[in-house]
């Protein structure tokens, strides 16, 4: 047996690190409105966001005082459903809260 045969057990491979892209991030935005109740924005933040009822208001407050406030950040699907989420709930209860997906 040659010593290049003997040696070919003792090779190491290098592990090949493969490299994994985390998911693009949005954020999801509550825009303000002049219809929709400060109860039923903090009843969305907290059922479709679960947010804590003091996280809930702090948004609303966003929300209302300066026209917007993110309501969350997922991966594109999860935000998009989110969104149409809050559109249903919207326009069922007969507000026009609008939710936006802008880039996180």
């Amino acid at each position: 047996m040659s010593k290049d045969q003997s040696q070919t057990g003792d090779v190491v491979k290098e592990r090949v690190e493969t490299e994994k892209d985390e998911p693009k991030l949005y954020k999801v935005v509550l825009m303000n409105d002049n219809y929709s109740t400060m109860e039923f924005v903090l009843h969305v933040l907290e059922n479709v966001f679960q947010k804590s009822p003091a996280e809930a208001y702090r948004v609303m407050m966003q929300v209302h005082q300066q026209g917007s406030g993110v309501a969350g950040v997922y991966p594109w699907e999860v935000a998009e459903t989110k969104v149409e989420t809050v559109i249903k709930m919207a326009k069922d209860a007969g507000f026009p809260l609008r939710a936006v997906i802008e880039e996180a």
